[in-house]
């Protein structure tokens, strides 16, 4: 179930921030490193504690924390159990931005909004650009790149963006 719901969040083709708000421990914080990024309060804890119960992470944390902080510093945290605070998280690339207890929601939704006024085609395609090329060599990357550049083309937001930004105004996207 866990990792039905885990491949679930990475698939997502919309893009996901977590807001953590204190604990993000074991499953919490793999669920949090499932999203795009992490906004966190200044009092949030960050730990993959499972070795300390004689299991190990089960739902992508032995994944993708190597992949959002390199394999030396995930070794260390997997291995050991040990907690990050928000400032390390932050300097270790696991947060994006760290926030008052009291801003944390607002600032989580504020990034949504922005991501939600774009067009909905081009954010779609620059996540699946980026969550399936990034694994690839340079060379397919590339054209994966300009593959999903292709199909923008005919789109409707893309006309309506090059006229909003010629005739100056906020472009109204449709996801078309």
């Amino acid at each position: 179930i866990f990792q039905t719901m885990v491949r679930t969040l990475l698939e997502c083709p919309v893009p996901l921030i977590a807001a953590v708000n204190g604990a993000a421990i074991g499953g919490g914080f793999e669920i949090a490193l499932c999203s795009d990024f992490i906004y966190a309060s200044e009092t949030a804890r960050f730990a993959l504690t499972e070795v300390t119960l004689g299991i190990m992470p089960g739902s992508g944390g032995t994944q993708n924390l190597p992949r959002t902080i390199g394999l030396p510093r995930a070794k260390e945290m997997l291995y050991t159990g040990r907690a990050l605070s928000a400032e390390d998280a932050y300097a270790w690339g696991v947060v994006n931005r760290i926030c008052t207890p009291d801003k944390l929601l607002d600032d989580a939704l504020d990034a949504a909004k922005a991501i939600a006024s774009n067009a909905p085609l081009s954010v779609k395609a620059i996540k699946a650009a980026v969550n399936t090329g990034t694994p690839r060599d340079l060379h397919n990357a590339l054209a994966l790149e300009l593959e999903l550049y292709n199909t923008l083309l005919p789109t409707d937001d893309r006309r309506e963006g090059i006229l909003a930004f010629h005739e100056k105004r906020k472009a109204r996207f449709k996801g078309a």
